[in-house]
């Protein structure tokens, strides 16, 4: 009877697990843009930040033995990526997207300069917990087999939306992320605003980072992101900057992702590869759809721009 149930429900099945696993980078790397981004701040060095924290985690991983120390160092990397990136923007005049882009480019190589040497050395993965232990079934044990870190991005989706609303920093990260003049009059430093809250998003991301190495696909290698830091700016904007639709929306990403190898796992050997592309094509649809020449998007900060 379950076999017949496992064969009736394999490909929904596949598809939640994996929309499980390839959504949790998706969800730090969007709240932690959703930060930045509420202060008026973009940054398109994400990318750079996620492999960066996904190279780091592994090798501390490897060195220590601890995936949890791992972790923090990529939370430790990231917000040093988001201090750099956020003292270049301070100055006048400066493009944030350019300087993202210069960061992302940094990131990027030096995590694969870096990483050389721990391409070979296995690390301990993240602890997980298995949902699946009242199923005998080894397809539905696996799928309910949750790493505690997309627990964790549901945690901190629902504190932000709460913090955002009802805490004085969160008030301060909008009064500066909506104007830049009233956050001065109040006595707000803007620029420190903005320097700890890109931070903040850097640190979060490289969470995204140390999920992929030390979870899923848990290996290092230079092409374990495969553009995720930059999806998640158009997660970011889908989401209208809420982060609860940041994790929802991870979470349509990451079935999106699953669906190419949730149908690989049901036995469809043809065609099953053009739905890797699914991420991409639903990138591109997000940005279109919300591009206008005539409107600003609902939600969007006001003080948020490309130069200052």
């Amino acid at each position: 009877m379950e076999e017949t149930a496992i064969g009736i429900w394999g490909v929904p099945l596949a598809i939640f697990a994996g929309a499980i696993r390839v959504s949790t980078p998706f969800i730090f790397v969007s709240l932690g843009e959703t930060i930045t981004e509420r202060s008026g701040r973009i940054n398109l060095g994400l990318e750079g930040t996620l492999v960066f924290g996904a190279m780091t985690a592994y090798a501390v991983a490897v060195i220590t033995g601890s995936p949890t120390l791992g972790v923090l160092a990529a939370m430790v990397a990231g917000a040093i990526f988001g201090l750099i990136h956020g003292w270049i923007c301070k100055f006048p005049k400066v493009n944030d997207i350019a300087i993202g882009i210069a960061m992302m480019q940094f990131g990027l190589g030096l995590a694969f300069f870096l990483g050389k040497s721990f391409i070979q050395p296995v690390a301990p993965k993240l602890p997980s917990i298995p949902l699946g232990g009242w199923a005998t079934s080894p397809q539905i044990q696996a799928a309910l087999n949750i790493n505690v870190l997309f627990f964790l991005g549901a945690a901190l989706a629902l504190f932000l939306f709460w913090g955002f609303k009802n805490t004085r920093i969160g008030l301060i990260l909008r009064v500066v992320g909506d104007s830049t003049d009233a956050a001065r009059a109040m006595g707000i430093h803007p620029d420190r605003v903005r320097l700890l809250a890109t931070a903040a998003g850097g640190s979060l991301a490289a969470i995204g980072g140390a999920y992929l190495s030390l979870f899923y696909p848990g290996s290092w290698n230079e092409g374990i992101s495969s553009g995720q830091g930059l999806m998640a700016v158009a997660l970011v904007i889908f989401a209208r900057w809420n982060p609860i639709g940041c994790f929802l929306a991870a979470l349509l990403f990451g079935g999106a992702g699953a669906l190419g190898p949730a149908l690989q796992s049901v036995g469809v050997t043809q065609g099953y590869y053009l739905f890797y592309a699914a991420p991409y094509v639903l990138t591109l649809i997000i940005l279109i759809a919300t591009s206008s020449p005539t409107r600003s998007l609902a939600g969007a900060p006001g003080a948020l721009s490309l130069t200052k």
